[in-house]
């Protein structure tokens, strides 16, 4: 799990990355936490922090600095535990660059700086492999500022790396704190049953590195989590963690909006209430059979990566979009919400759950072969505020421009309606869409995955305050397939004529059975459809399907749906916009 770094002459590790500081001696013997021991010179602490590798990956790594001078050696040490501490208690900030942090290296001969470059990595030994130790002669800390202040900063810091003075200096400290203590929730029956073993094996070494205490709940039946959230005392939790797959978190995710709402006063069946956000941060750890929000929100369904983006402290805000029908509310969803063929599929794999897994892909050949169609209606109101679209190619990624620039714009929006200078909710133009589809498709992230790495909507956002809605209307098999089939490549999915792709904030869905005084269309077809004679490329409709939402069946059919931005955050921070180098 860990790896001890070579660095020949320099070494950057940022701060916010840093997961804990050791004693060691030159050969990297570590001791506790207690007094200063007599080591064997030169003197030396080892660093264990955040690798980057491959596919998004984090991975823990160590390294080694060695000093002459025991008292300076004492001096970093104690510094940098002080400031690991700071990063617990200070409060979370949103508009800060994290990517400045603690530059550690040598100088060369010709007294420049052993670093090149304000920020750049530090150079590693043959073939990359990581063992030994950097001798440290200047060592200085520049914590994540405004994105503004970088240039006067890169110079400031230029000057300290080129001065004699070997003290540590600082120059700015925002980062979102830590979490010391953690409530976790294990599903041990989700996705092919891992979840204790993945947590005891990659994460709980990890969270003791980091000292951060943990209480444990396994879960025992559906709902559990959500239970013991709405029961519990959670104001002494940093956070929550979840360990399992999607359900398992919607599970907590119901638990503590909802919570939250009863605790201000909110009632959840008014589609209009204003939902207070959760104070406290979400961690998933990935062990179900898709694992979509965890691979939307971080880049892979990595448990290791998961733990460390939680023991950093990252934050990031997401949607949490609303369903209700008649004034109830049935449920929150933050991934994917589909009438027609994904509800035809869950539907039918609920009915089949001895298979295992495998009765997804069952459910779902059956699906595509029975290529049912829905007649309905969907009204919708467009997302005005946006600054983005769901073809623009422009992906959501950490620090996302879009996220933020939205935001604004939709507080914006409510400021002025409040007042009265714009139109209310009444007033605003909704779209209308009547036909017959095959699918009904709205998104509030990406809905990527291990099979389908780019997605539904593979330019949806998570903090947007906006959804990506999908109509695939009627059309015959073949070309129903090559849609499907574009979810697995880099090919534009929507540039189909029998499919249209809207960003909106909310909308209404009715079907046809219920707008007709004379009940259902027609008869259902059967078992793997009914093709017209006189039409071979279209498909018969049906009376009704049902709504997956997040993997769990929404029965009734007319719904209303809205979005709430940024209701949530996790411990996460996006997918980064790169691979980042290999250190």
């Amino acid at each position: 799990m860990a790896s001890r770094a070579v660095v020949t002459d320099a070494c950057s590790v940022p701060v916010s990355e840093i997961i804990t500081v050791e004693e060691t001696d030159s050969h990297g013997k570590q001791y506790g936490s207690g007094k200063w021991q007599k080591m064997e010179k030169p003197f030396a602490f080892t660093v264990h922090r955040v690798r980057r590798a491959r596919r998004h990956r984090w991975r823990c790594a160590q390294v080694t600095f060695c000093c002459a001078d025991e008292q300076l050696c004492h001096l970093w040490l104690q510094t940098l535990r002080e400031q690991l501490d700071k990063l617990i208690s200070e409060p979370a900030s949103t508009d800060l660059n994290s990517n400045v942090g603690v530059v550690m290296g040598t100088r060369g001969e010709s007294g420049d700086p052993g670093v090149g470059g304000w920020l750049g990595p530090g150079r590693t030994g043959t073939g990359g492999r990581e063992a030994g130790a950097v001798h440290v002669r200047h060592l200085h800390i520049a914590l994540p500022v405004p994105a503004s202040a970088h240039p006067p900063l890169t110079l400031l810091l230029a000057r300290l790396l080129h001065s004699p003075l070997c003290r540590p200096t600082f120059l700015l400290l925002l980062e979102p704190s830590r979490p010391k203590h953690l409530l976790v929730f294990i599903n041990p029956f989700g996705g092919k049953g891992r979840g204790e073993r993945i947590y005891a094996r990659k994460v709980a070494p990890l969270f003791t590195l980091a000292s951060i205490t943990t209480e444990i709940i396994v879960t025992e039946r559906a709902n559990h989590a959500k239970e013991s959230l709405y029961e519990m005392n959670i104001d002494t939790y940093d956070g929550v963690v979840c360990v399992g797959g999607d359900g398992m978190f919607s599970e907590v995710l119901h638990g503590l909006v909802g919570r939250t709402q009863r605790s201000a006063g909110v009632d959840q069946n008014q589609p209009r209430a204003a939902l207070v956000p959760s104070s406290l941060r979400i961690g998933v750890i990935p062990a179900g059979s898709t694992d979509c929000v965890c691979y939307s929100t971080v880049g892979t369904d990595d448990a290791e990566t998961s733990a460390l983006h939680i023991i950093v402290g990252d934050s990031l805000a997401m949607d949490v979009s609303s369903v209700h029908h008649g004034g109830t509310l049935l449920r929150y969803w933050v991934s994917l919400l589909g009438y027609g063929f994904y509800g035809d599929i869950i539907r039918d794999s609920e009915k089949k759950r001895w298979m295992g897994l495998i009765r997804y892909d069952f459910s779902g050949l059956k699906t595509f072969l029975s290529h049912h169609c829905y007649e309905g209606t969907v009204s919708f109101l467009p997302a005005q505020h946006t600054v983005g679209s769901p073809r623009d190619r422009k992906p959501c990624r950490a620090g996302c421009f879009v996220c933020r620039q939205s935001r604004q714009q939709l507080e914006e929006e409510q400021k002025k309606s409040l007042y009265g200078l714009e139109n209310s909710e009444e007033m605003e133009e909704w779209k209308v869409v009547c036909g017959k589809f095959l699918a009904i498709n709205a998104m509030n992230m990406t809905c990527a995955c291990s099979r389908s790495p780019g997605g539904l909507s593979p330019a949806a956002h998570l903090g947007d305050g906006s959804l990506d809605l999908i109509l695939i209307r009627k059309c015959s098999r073949f070309n129903f397939l090559r849609f499907l089939i574009r979810h697995t490549n880099q090919h534009d999915q929507f540039d189909f004529t029998f499919v249209e792709v809207y960003r909106i904030k909310k909308f209404q869905f009715m079907p046809k059975h219920l707008e007709d005084d004379d009940g259902e269309l027609g008869k259902r077809g059967k078992r793997f459809g009914e093709i017209c004679s006189q039409h071979p490329s279209c498909c018969c409709p049906v009376s009704r399907s049902s709504w997956n939402c997040d993997g769990e069946i929404l029965h009734s059919s007319a719904i209303e749906v809205r979005v709430h931005c940024q209701l949530v955050r996790l411990f996460a921070r996006g997918i980064e916009g790169a691979e980042q180098p290999r250190s």
